[in-house]
């Protein structure tokens, strides 16, 4: 499982939080850290950290975690860069400082099976058999029907929750976490699925 580990100090205690691609949040997808316990999975008590300040989540295209800024007039400091708007890769050993309350990344755990892009699998389809020519009987209007291949959908796979939405969500984004489909990858649908 892919897991990103932090330590900080607060209130004069050195504390440490496991960040998992996939768990319980406030934000699915996203744990968020703020000062704000109603809106963030980690509460930091620093006042010049902002009530909601940034998310870290796992992108799976392009496996790794990213931290993404929340609030444009308090912008976080990454590795002595400030991260106004958009995402920002963190890497072991990556320093992250909220106003004055610094964060370090101590552990990221990617497995090596993990390093390979997902590949969407859809089920064995049945053998469709080849149409043998038939002899030809005139009956008029009448003519051989070939056998029709099984039929899917195509959906749009968030590139953030992986989940598949509808191309009529793609202006509105994907309605599992609000993601974003703009850079969505195309899926078939197997008909079982829908």
């Amino acid at each position: 499982m892919n897991a990103l580990t932090l330590q900080w100090h607060d209130a004069g205690q050195a504390k440490t939080q496991k960040i998992h691609e996939y768990q319980p949040s406030k934000n699915l997808g996203t744990i968020r850290i703020g000062r704000d316990p109603l809106r963030c999975d980690i509460v930091l008590s620093n006042p010049t950290v902002s009530g909601l300040h940034v998310e870290i989540f796992f992108n799976s295209q392009q496996q790794r975690f990213l931290i993404r800024n929340l609030r444009e007039q308090n912008p976080p400091l990454i590795d002595g860069k400030k991260l106004i708007e958009g995402e920002m890769p963190l890497g072991e050993g990556s320093t992250i400082y909220l106003g004055q309350q610094q964060l370090k990344v101590i552990a990221i755990s990617i497995p090596a099976a993990s390093s390979v892009p997902p590949t969407i699998l859809t089920p064995p389809q049945p053998a469709v058999p080849i149409a043998k020519p038939q002899p030809q009987v005139n009956l008029g209007h009448h003519l051989p029907i070939p056998p029709t291949p099984p039929q899917g959908i195509y959906g749009l796979q968030c590139p953030r929750c992986q989940k598949i939405s509808s191309y009529n969500d793609l202006l509105l984004g994907c309605h599992h976490c609000g993601h974003s489909l703009q850079d969505a990858r195309s899926v078939l649908v197997p008909p079982t699925n829908y």
